[in-house]
């Protein structure tokens, strides 16, 4: 009987520290093992400003110190000259202090695939914006792996190599009158998303974020 005992405390103890091991390697086990760690924080941060906006908006206020006029200049960092300066963090911080909360997004292989096309193709090519070299669109580059429906949006980011970084210039959207990169985070009707990073010849980084209402993976994109 003691015997037995001991044996189901052995095997108990083994079950446990089995467990203890597959949560450690939960990154082989992630829902989007396709992002690599920038891609996945960069969905992060933008659940983040999605879920809890007025949190969001201290972040801004900790960056306001670092402007002098229309300069951003961080310690250790090279200067950034700004269009609006200051008064775009301030506006930023209202909306976020304002604005209602809203869903966190779902990341996407398919969406993730063509953000990294476009990636891939102003990497090489130096070129920016959201046409491709080869002419195409974002809804040309998601419907290469799947099917979009609802609505289809995307921001780039330039120059950033932090996810906090890349979030926090699409949220101030400096002299973007129509703050439409803000937007899209925000927009409620937008539930999944793609997103790819990688390096820039003239930037030397940049991010891809392709938004959209509802999104099907082709067969054998999964």
């Amino acid at each position: 009987m003691l015997l037995d005992i001991r044996v189901l405390i052995f095997l108990g103890v083994v079950m446990a520290l089995l467990l203890m091991s597959s949560a450690d390697g939960a990154d082989a086990t992630s829902p989007s093992p396709y992002l690599s760690a920038l891609e996945a924080e960069v969905v992060a941060e933008m659940n983040l400003a999605r879920t809890q906006p007025r949190r969001y908006a201290e972040f801004l206020v900790e960056r306001r110190r670092y402007y002098r006029g229309d300069r951003f200049e961080r310690p250790g960092e090279t200067a950034i000259i700004t269009q609006e300066g200051v008064g775009a963090v301030d506006e930023a911080m209202n909306f976020l202090r304002r604005v209602k909360p809203v869903g966190a997004l779902r990341p996407s292989r398919g969406m993730s695939r063509a953000a990294k096309d476009h990636v891939r193709d102003q990497g090489t090519s130096g070129g920016t914006g959201h046409q491709g070299s080869d002419g195409s669109r974002m809804w040309d580059r998601v419907n290469r792996y799947g099917r979009w429906s609802g609505k289809l949006g995307e921001n780039i980011s330039y120059g950033r190599s932090d996810a906090r970084d890349v979030v926090v210039q699409l949220m101030v959207d400096d002299g973007i009158r129509s703050r439409g990169h803000r937007r899209n985070i925000f927009d409620a009707q937008f539930r999944v998303v793609g997103v790819a990073c990688g390096q820039h010849p003239e930037y030397r980084s940049m991010c891809v974020m392709t938004f959209a209402s509802g999104y099907d993976d082709v067969p054998g994109n999964r």
